[in-house]
């Protein structure tokens, strides 16, 4: 039996007496991860452009690719993202549904010709903005896992005072907001018309938040109630950077490949602004009633909202890509990406976090990630499908606990502009667990997102 990691769209949630919000490690682990957000040739080809190039979203990949660009362009991408998801706890199964539109991508890439060598016989220069990860989602559980956890009333006169300790109901609502968005700048150039070589600097912006609250019904042997609502709230915000580099080597007028790798993110500065403080007793803000008493006990009366500020250091994973693709004349091709990033060196600085990052060691592995695509042109029009996998960090993670991501789309280009489309489906489970010290089982969730993708592209 798998060892209880609690994860909360696939992040793991480890957490101190009464938290249901994400750990430090679980944010470093949310932080790491990637949506392969990018224009709809990108999204309906899976993300397989390490070796490929001639699309803007391949700079975040392999900048590489930016001068497989025969002429300067600029595209802009928005996306509509349907998210559904099912959670089941204790025999009780909820559907979330959630509908969020984005302006997830706009970028350039500017082409000029060499005037200082033969050998070098282009030069490109790409800037690209996108939206890496997108947090916003939301999610209700609810069911009876027959264990009360809030027992007592704190202003209970009663001597012995009453306990609550029947179990008849647990909700528990989740919210997050945010996304993390990225400024890719890359450089590239040709040599011999064989070799692209490509270099990128990417720099982050990080807005996340996430509301939650925990609410139990319970009652004593009298059938005395007790309600229960408990709340945390977690407010962050950082700047990073990144590095990458790497090249594609044109082997034959049919194949390349091609090889990158990109720099952990460093995060200098994680600020956080928290409700989880020792307040009365609760990491968070608290709200009790009793049947058989009309005094409610609040420990946020009288406008007392106790709060803190933090602020820490994150390094992300490095990642390396190889790739390759076989090009089929003006007819069609074929790309596959692999890629292996190492989510054991996620390190967490700024205070004493010896434990989370212990933690980080002893859970999270490398993994192994695969992209295909494929594009089929007929005349002006063009037909693609992706495929995309990706390997769960977690040590111990069921197999459907990995992301497997299908996708189709297609593109007309009426020559000086072209309309690209693309959709895309990606699903993966997980458990997530929001007790901590208590023998209850976490609601296991399964999480499906489909993405209908838009860009218009313009030749400068």
């Amino acid at each position: 039996m798998r060892k209880i990691i609690s994860i909360a769209i696939l992040f793991a949630v480890t957490f101190t007496s009464y938290s249901q919000s994400l750990g430090y490690q679980d944010l470093g682990l949310l932080f790491s991860q990637d949506d392969n957000n990018g224009t709809a040739r990108f999204t309906a080809m899976g993300g397989a452009f390490g070796a490929l190039g001639g699309d803007i979203s391949a700079m975040n990949i392999n900048p590489a690719g930016i001068s497989i660009f025969n002429n300067s362009i600029f595209s802009g991408t928005l996306n509509s993202r349907n998210s559904d998801i099912n959670t089941s706890y204790y025999g009780n199964s909820l559907l979330t549904q959630n509908q969020f539109i984005n302006f997830s991508q706009a970028g350039a890439v500017l082409v000029f010709d060499s005037a200082f060598s033969n050998d070098w016989s282009k030069f490109a220069m790409g800037f690209n903005y996108r939206i890496t990860k997108d947090f916003e989602d939301s999610f209700l559980a609810q069911g009876n896992s027959g264990v009360a956890t809030f027992t007592e009333f704190p202003l209970d006169n009663n001597n012995p005072a009453l306990n609550y300790n029947i179990a008849d109901e647990q909700r528990f609502t989740n919210d997050y907001r945010g996304e993390l968005s990225e400024l890719n700048v890359a450089f590239s150039s040709v040599h011999q018309n064989r070799l692209y070589l490509g270099l990128g600097l990417n720099f982050y912006d990080l807005n996340f938040s996430q509301q939650s609250n925990l609410t139990e019904f319970n009652r004593d042997a009298n059938d005395n109630e007790l309600d229960a609502n408990f709340y945390q709230e977690n407010f962050i915000t950082g700047t990073g950077f990144s590095a990458n580099f790497g090249f594609i080597y044109k082997a034959h007028p049919n194949f390349r490949f091609g090889l990158s790798y990109q720099t952990p993110t460093w995060y200098t500065e994680i600020i956080e602004d928290s409700n989880i403080t020792n307040n009365d007793g609760f990491e968070g803000d608290t709200e009790i009633i009793v049947s058989n008493d009309n005094r409610i006990y609040d420990n946020t009366a009288g406008g007392f909202f106790p709060s803190q500020s933090f602020i820490y250091r994150l390094r992300t994973p490095s990642k390396i890509t190889a790739s390759g693709a076989l090009i089929f004349g003006k007819f069609g091709l074929l790309s596959l990406d692999y890629s292996r990033k190492n989510f054991g060196g996620i390190n967490l600085s700024g205070a004493d976090f010896s434990v989370e990052n212990q933690s980080i060691q002893d859970n999270f592995r490398s993994t192994n990630n695969f992209n295909v695509g494929t594009e089929w042109r007929f005349d002006r029009f063009s037909l693609r499908g992706g495929y995309r996998f990706e390997e769960s960090p977690l040590n111990d993670a069921l197999q459907t606990d990995n992301l497997q991501a299908y996708s189709i789309g297609g593109g007309y280009n009426f020559g000086s502009f072209k309309l690209d489309f693309a959709y895309s489906d990606n699903n993966r489970t997980a458990p997530y667990n929001f007790y901590a010290g208590f023998n209850v089982n976490p609601a296991n969730l399964i999480l499906d997102n489909r993405v209908f993708t838009a860009t218009v592209s313009i030749s400068l």
